[in-house]
């Protein structure tokens, strides 16, 4: 049974071990006067905490290793890797403004996630061979996103990565790369759910490379 915890102020709630912030609660409000973000940027996300609960189910992630998150926005997902594993995160995002929401939930959790402003296409493989786990949550949401995101899938395997784990609630870019990678790729489709903050069901893509 999840620990309950006293939460510190009102619109901050807890999943998963970690804090995270609602848009009413003070700061978000200080911030977005002064930062807009776009691309969907503007809340965190359900599909990430399928994520979540499916690393809590398996034996990914560890300390000290050094994981990307493609689309951060917000953060919470790399949040947690580094508050639940100690693993060395790099968010990376299109829009720059999502930037300080995630470094404000980062130091609400005391933890540190490094950042970098840049588009999926611009993830050479030089880039990627930092890396052996990547993942993205909520970042199929357009058509184009499908070919994009195969193309990136096939520079993470010649860059020497082994796995990308990516969330979605169901949407069908996403189906249209499960599709296309589970020609070429060793994939699971898997059918999840996660019971924090509240019940959400959805889909991991666990394409092993």
């Amino acid at each position: 049974m999840p620990e309950l915890q006293e939460l510190p102020e009102d619109h901050i709630f807890q999943a998963y071990g970690i804090l995270l912030l609602e848009n009413k609660h003070r700061l978000v409000k200080k911030l977005k006067k002064h930062y807009t973000p776009s691309i969907h940027g503007h809340k965190t996300w359900n599909s990430s905490f399928l994520l979540m609960d499916y690393f809590l189910h398996t034996q990914l992630l560890h300390s000290k290793q050094k994981v990307l998150e493609l689309g951060c926005g917000w953060g919470p997902t790399s949040i947690f890797c580094a508050h639940h594993a100690g693993c060395r995160v790099t968010g990376t995002d299109l829009d720059e403004e999502v930037i300080p929401f995630l470094e404000l939930q980062a130091a609400l959790n005391q933890v540190e996630v490094d950042t970098k402003v840049i588009s999926f296409e611009k993830l050479t493989k030089k880039m990627l061979t930092d890396y052996d786990l990547i993942f993205g949550t909520d970042i199929c949401f357009w058509d184009n996103l499908a070919d994009i995101h195969y193309n990136l899938v096939n520079r993470a395997k010649r860059s020497g990565v082994k796995h990308i784990l990516l969330a979605d609630p169901g949407r069908q870019p996403f189906f249209d790369l499960a599709e296309r990678v589970i020609e070429k790729h060793e994939v699971e489709l898997l059918d999840w759910y996660c019971h924090e903050p509240e019940y959400f069901e959805g889909y991991i893509l666990h394409i092993k490379l």
